[in-house]
């Protein structure tokens, strides 16, 4: 009776099988598929992780270019929508948010310029400099990062970070770019027309160096695209859409993600290159 008892609910491998029309062999080969893609997947996580310690939020298309050697060493075959597939599994995909934040008061007494990069055809580095400036949170409230980049390149040329929106930040950003510049013989700079662009103590940097200046016409944000969209890459990717504790918190972790955003983020608008592969390759 406790025999009957045990057995009770109990099938054979070969009953089950047999119930669908199937011998030992098939589950047995299902096994060892599932087995190894299972393997597949841990190894493809693993190597997902590692790359993510230096960019967390980089999306599935520019994963699939950066890790095609290591995937290719570790005898992977993975394409973009496996990669995705397995990513979603794992619910390692990347959310972007929007921002909106009003960095620009452009109602002032200084003179605003004409924007004279609109049908301009920009095929080299330190040919095109655009301007911007976005917040950063603390606990104690916003700081505020000036942004200079080379618009054939994306790099970032030159940056700074303060806690006011005063000249002096863009300023030091501005500084710093043309210190780092081979040559910027020919070299336009294009901002918004915010009062820190349009002051002038900048203006006359940019005269005395005989760079031109450009900016937006009035409310036509989008004429500045390429500088707001190197603000969102730096929130959305590098992790500086959080709250730091404190301005000098802020200040490294904005350090690291503009170096990594330099030297190791692929662009897609550079043929899957880094900026620093761009620039300093054709500067």
């Amino acid at each position: 009776m406790k025999a009957r008892e045990k057995s009770k609910g109990f099938a054979s491998l070969s009953t089950i099988t047999a119930c669908f029309g199937l011998k030992r062999d098939a589950y047995y080969k299902y096994k060892r598929r599932e087995d190894k893609r299972l393997e597949m997947e841990k190894k493809v996580v693993a190597i997902v992780k590692n790359r993510r310690k230096s960019l967390p939020r980089e999306g599935v298309r520019k994963l699939t270019k950066s890790l095609k050697q290591e995937f290719t060493n570790a005898h992977l075959k993975i394409g973009r929508d496996t990669l995705f597939n397995i990513l979603r599994k794992h619910n390692m995909l990347t959310l972007r948010k929007k921002y909106s934040s009003r960095t620009t008061n452009s109602y002032h007494r200084f003179y605003k310029y004409k924007n004279i990069i609109k049908d301009l055809e920009v095929n080299r580095p330190n040919q095109v400099w655009v301007s911007d400036i976005t917040y950063i949170r603390t606990i104690k409230g916003f700081c505020y990062l000036a942004l200079i980049t080379d618009m054939y390149s994306r790099k970032i040329v030159g940056y700074d970070i303060s806690n006011s929106l005063e000249l002096k930040g863009c300023q030091r950003a501005l500084n710093k770019a043309l210190y780092q510049a081979k040559d910027t013989t020919g070299l336009i700079h294009h901002s918004d027309r915010g009062i820190q662009y349009c002051s002038n103590v900048y203006t006359q940097i940019l005269k005395r160096n005989n760079i031109g200046i450009s900016m937006t016409e009035e409310n036509h944000c989008y004429e500045n695209a390429v500088a707001e969209r190197v603000n969102g890459i730096l929130k959305d990717e590098f992790y500086l859409d959080q709250t730091f504790d404190s301005l000098q918190h802020a200040k490294k972790a904005t350090k690291n993600a503009i170096n990594l955003y330099n030297q190791i983020r692929l662009h897609l608008s550079l043929d899957y290159k880094t900026p620093n592969m761009v620039y300093l390759k054709t500067a």
